[in-house]
């Protein structure tokens, strides 16, 4: 058996508590695109989620390809490839894993209020050393919504014992009144680290990158007509447990954004392209993100293995002797012993790129 020398990924949408997903329909050329509890596409996952009652469907989160004629999960083709795709010394480390969990994510409602652990809480708690860190590419918003949002950090701290009555008693209001609406457009990114208190806002349609866990205690149990479990609102712990995650400072909206607004760099500048940093160790040590710009051709060489999602435009991308046709919703993972890769456009093709830790 050869290893594949791209890996081209098919949709792998995941039920969560929140409405949303016409976007991604739209990508997929399903006939009658709407919204459903299928509001994310999980790309090039080897993490399973976490949906409490949905306990029978147990590879739910996980990629899966065609290899060799058969549906296979991507787990299962790095384990026989351990070398070829991930490259020796990440395999070692990680084992068959990406270490990095991508998605796209086209909300219809605003998600709960929610936070997520650091690496040093989920390492003294939850028995893992990766935490969810995540960040944020947004890439557009629907039409009906006139102010896009999202919601990070408290700019108004009540503090502990308060906030943790305004849980206890759904005092939404309350809760609410903590937070300000801190607006975003296309192009916009943002690093969002464990202990942050956040939510994304309705209609927002963007890229998310975080460490490779589904850990996350969320702080209203109703949202969208969809009441949270007792078990599914604090990861089947108390209330105290998720008040030790929570980040209780008070930042301004312009703290937030020069401390969490990312803003690209130029990275690799060709005549046919170019290739721009997003988020690097700048930001975080658990993963990076990069996004190239194609107007004709871009070649690609990298030294570890990469996912790759087509967020405008057309074309192609060219590894070894094969070429596979692009367009706008593509996702693909490179290989590590891909030597090079080129990507060609007769227009424009933008690529957003995950890459592992370093």
């Amino acid at each position: 058996m050869k290893s594949p020398d791209i890996i081209i990924l098919p949709p792998n949408r995941v039920w969560r508590t929140y409405p949303g997903g016409k976007f991604l329909d739209r990508l997929e050329d399903k006939s009658n695109p709407a919204d459903s509890h299928f509001p994310e596409d999980w790309i090039a996952s080897t993490t399973f989620a976490v949906n409490m009652g949905r306990e029978e469907f147990k590879t739910e989160g996980l990629s899966h390809i065609e290899f060799n004629g058969n549906i296979e999960p991507l787990k299962k083709i790095m384990e026989i490839f351990p070398s070829e795709i991930l490259g020796e010394e990440h395999f070692k480390k990680y084992g068959p894993n990406t270490q990095f969990l991508l998605k796209f994510l086209d909300s219809a409602i605003r998600l709960h209020i929610q936070a997520h652990p650091t690496i040093s809480f989920s390492q003294k708690y939850l028995n893992s050393s990766s935490g969810k860190t995540e960040a944020y590419v947004i890439l557009g918003t629907r039409d009906e919504v006139k102010n896009p949002y999202i919601y990070l950090g408290f700019q108004h701290s009540i503090g502990r014992e308060d906030f943790k009555i305004a849980i206890e008693n759904q005092d939404i209001e309350k809760i609410l009144s903590c937070f300000e609406k801190i607006p975003v457009k296309s192009g916009d990114v943002f690093i969002v680290p464990g202990g942050l208190p956040h939510a994304i806002g309705e209609g927002v349609f963007m890229i998310e990158i975080m460490e490779p866990t589904d850990f996350a205690v969320r702080l209203e149990f109703e949202q969208g007509g969809y009441v949270l479990p007792d078990q599914a609102r604090f990861m089947g712990r108390s209330i105290d447990f998720a008040m030790d995650m929570i980040d209780f400072r008070s930042i301004s909206i312009e703290e937030i954004k020069k401390k969490y607004f990312c803003m690209p760099r130029v990275f690799d500048e060709q005549s046919g392209g170019s290739e721009s940093i997003l988020i690097d160790n700048l930001h975080t040590t658990c993963f990076s993100v990069h996004k190239i710009n194609v107007q004709s051709s871009f070649e690609k060489k990298a030294d570890t293995f990469y996912a790759g999602v087509v967020t405008g435009g057309s074309g192609s991308i060219l590894s070894g002797t094969n070429i596979h046709n692009a367009h706008t919703g593509d996702k693909f993972l490179i290989p590590y012993n891909a030597e090079k890769i080129e990507y060609m456009s007769n227009s424009t093709m933008e690529i957003i790129l995950a890459f592992p830790p370093k």
